[in-house]
């Protein structure tokens, strides 16, 4: 399973989204800082949850990094979050 299935997946379980895109923007830096080479370094993810829709931007943004795991959020260099 590919990083963008792992992340869909892990958004899913814990956020219950109504709306959630994953896209890898890792082709837009490619030899920039961060750039490892895999392909799957610079990530954008367009969220809507209702879960989410209480919470501050920071709470929110935790929220996100929580429910992907050190492991995932380990394997990237840029996680951009655009809420809906």
């Amino acid at each position: 399973m590919g990083l963008a299935e792992q992340i869909k997946d892990r958004l899913q379980a814990a956020l219950a989204p109504t709306h959630l895109e994953v896209i890898n923007d890792s082709g837009r830096h490619a030899g920039h800082a961060g750039d490892d080479g895999t392909g799957e370094s610079h990530w954008r993810v367009v969220i809507d949850a209702p879960s989410l829709a209480s919470m501050s931007r920071l709470a929110r943004h935790r929220a996100v990094h929580a429910a992907l795991g050190p492991d995932i959020i380990g394997r990237i260099h840029a996680l951009a979050i655009e809420m809906r």
